[in-house]
């Protein structure tokens, strides 16, 4: 891991200059973080796209209530009991850091001097996900993008409600939705005694990006190559296109809404076809033909009664859930959507008529990292 240099994309998606050999920023006057003033200590668990975006966040004034002890991925870390001076990090530099070990980064939370205490996952390992239960018990405050346990198996869904008590205990605003106040509206209807009637929405990003520029007068696989270099799509764009990350999403929204959903009451219908679904990801991005064709023939059926496609996502009032893609109409409100939104439209109880729709941004690091520095300012 080299943590010399935050990505530049990612700076100036969050407005951060690169100066020197990291990032810095200009801290107010008399608002330097410190052992003594900071009000929580930080270790940061991942260091790609949205960790980095995060990195580079975590140096504007706006964090300067944030102590940053640490900073690791799945091999290598850096850790410090010294915090910024004058707008620096001199504890990163140049290097690939030490192995990667669990005890130390826990060590420096516990010796910080912060009445709080905060992991930050920023990965996407089921292995670390898995603790966020213990993390919570021993008393540190969690917060995430990963989705592995909350949109996996209901018990560690159940395991993880049990452990986090009051929801300030744990940050979750960046699994849905990029950072859209997806799961915290559904909890206020809840706490007023609303309740989730019906859901459908686009809550991929990257599949909205693909659908709404695909056309038909290029290659769908085309698109699919400019997504990856975006960074919409992940390297291996299939676990996009499985619909697997939408499952995942859908879980963890309708088990906020009080929906006990397993990932197999879900039908899921995936783009890839059959005959690639097992090739190494380089020799599929290179045999993109049938799910070009594919595709051209969705795209043309739909076309021919007026139609966009739009992958979406729905649940209803029994449970019932589903995520595939569909020819929608021109009135539909995902026929509108442009880059990389989501859209959600809830019918409730009190929503019954009309439905609650949230929109905006469902992908990219910034907007991530984002909802990940929101949550951390929030248990302030």
């Amino acid at each position: 891991m080299n943590l010399r240099v935050v990505a530049q994309a990612a700076q100036r998606a969050c407005g951060v200059p690169a100066r020197g050999q990291y990032v810095h920023a200009q801290a107010p006057a008399g608002t330097a973080a410190s052992a003594a003033s900071a009000a929580v200590d930080v270790v940061l668990l991942g260091t790609g796209l949205v960790g980095s975006a995060l990195l580079a966040l975590l140096a504007t004034p706006s964090a300067a209530p944030l102590r940053l002890l640490g900073v690791a991925n799945s091999r290598r870390q850096h850790l410090s009991q010294t915090t910024r001076e004058d707008g620096q990090w001199p504890w990163l530099p140049a290097g690939d850091g030490a192995p990667r070990d669990d005890a130390t980064l826990l060590a420096a939370l516990d010796a910080g001097h912060a009445p709080i205490k905060a992991i930050v996952d920023a990965t996407a390992s089921e292995a670390v996900a898995a603790l966020h239960p213990q993390w919570l018990a021993r008393g540190y405050r969690v917060v995430t993008a990963n989705k592995a346990l909350a949109g996996g198996p209901l018990a560690g869904w159940l395991a993880l409600q049990e452990a986090r008590g009051a929801d300030v205990n744990y940050g979750d605003a960046a699994l849905v939705g990029a950072g859209l106040p997806v799961l915290s509206t559904l909890r206020r209807l809840g706490r007023c005694g609303d309740r989730l009637l019906a859901l459908e929405g686009v809550l991929s990003g990257s599949l909205s990006w693909l659908f709404n520029r695909y056309d038909g007068s290029v290659p769908f696989s085309a698109l699919l190559h400019e997504a990856r270099e975006r960074g919409y799509a992940e390297p291996d764009p299939r676990a996009d296109l499985s619909g697997a990350d939408v499952c995942r999403k859908l879980l963890i929204v309708a088990r906020t809404a009080g929906f006990a959903l397993e990932a197999d009451a879900v039908q899921v219908e995936s783009l890839v076809p059959a005959t690639l679904r097992g090739l190494p990801v380089g020799e599929f991005l290179r045999a993109p033909g049938e799910l070009d064709r594919c595709m051209a023939g969705r795209y043309a059926e739909a076309a021919s009664s007026g139609c966009v496609l739009r992958y979406l996502a729905r649940l209803d009032e029994r449970g019932r859930a589903s995520v595939g893609l569909t020819a929608v109409p021109p009135g539909h409100f995902a026929a509108s959507l442009s880059g990389a939104d989501n859209v959600f439209a809830f019918n409730t109880t009190r929503y019954h008529a009309q439905p609650l729709v949230i929109r905006g941004p469902g992908a990219g690091a910034a907007v991530t990292a984002q909802a990940l520095l929101g949550d951390l300012l929030d248990l302030t």
